[in-house]
């Protein structure tokens, strides 16, 4: 999953970049309103965390073009201010959650993984598909219950098939979901990483769709 993360403040929007890194995200970090509505509007994104004290663009201006542009990623809104006129703003822009400073690192993490799987379509962490299943709070993987071992990029291919079960998805999509910006998109390292996962998690597992993509479903049973 490919985060966008728009905050100024030196030591905090690294870290953040860093942690969710950690967490198995791809992540881009704008430090000001005017390259964060620039990548919110250029780039594919699964969710951003948006600050709203920004220098050049604020915050809610910035949201409020990203959705009269019909980006429809879910945006988490993150700042010092907790009034609730600046909740009630930045709802009103187009938000789908808030989260005042300071804050609990696994608090944030946890609201994002809950915005993706609705934006997506999952009520559930735990996400199936056959045998295969994928929790998002530990990143657990397992087949027919036993534990499987994948690499980062090995899950987090996983993890955006997952969440778009039934679905055919195209190997650009899944490039620019799953890497940040400065990745070569000219690799052929998604080939690679579906080859890894049919091993370990069954020919069977993930399906090619000639000439579209992949997709977990058998492809009479996918909704385009």
């Amino acid at each position: 999953m490919r985060i966008l993360i728009v905050e100024d403040e030196p030591t905090l929007g690294p870290q953040l970049k860093s942690t969710l890194e950690s967490a198995g995200y791809a992540v881009d970090l704008a430090t000001d309103g005017e390259d964060g509505h620039f990548l919110g509007s250029t780039e594919n994104y699964d969710a951003a965390i948006l600050d709203l004290g920004l220098p050049i663009v604020d915050g809610l201006t910035v949201l409020d073009r990203w959705r009269k542009e019909d980006r429809k990623f879910p945006v988490l809104v993150l700042t010092a201010r907790d009034s609730w006129s600046d909740k009630v703003a930045g709802l009103d822009a187009g938000a789908d959650d808030y989260l005042a400073k300071p804050f609990q690192t696994e608090e944030l993490i946890a609201r994002l993984r809950a915005l993706i799987r609705r934006s997506s379509g999952n009520a559930s962490s735990e996400l199936e598909a056959g045998d295969v299943r994928l929790d998002t709070r530990s990143g657990k993987v397992t087949l027919a219950g036993e534990s499987v071992k994948l690499t980062a990029q090995e899950y987090k291919l996983l993890s955006y098939l997952m969440h778009h079960k039934g679905k055919v998805v195209s190997r650009t999509e899944l490039i620019e979901h799953i890497y940040d910006q400065d990745f070569d998109r000219d690799s052929n390292t998604i080939e690679v990483f579906v080859t890894r996962i049919r091993k370990k998690l069954g020919a069977e597992t993930i399906t090619t769709i000639r000439g579209l993509g992949y997709s977990l479903e058998d492809p009479e049973n996918i909704d385009n």
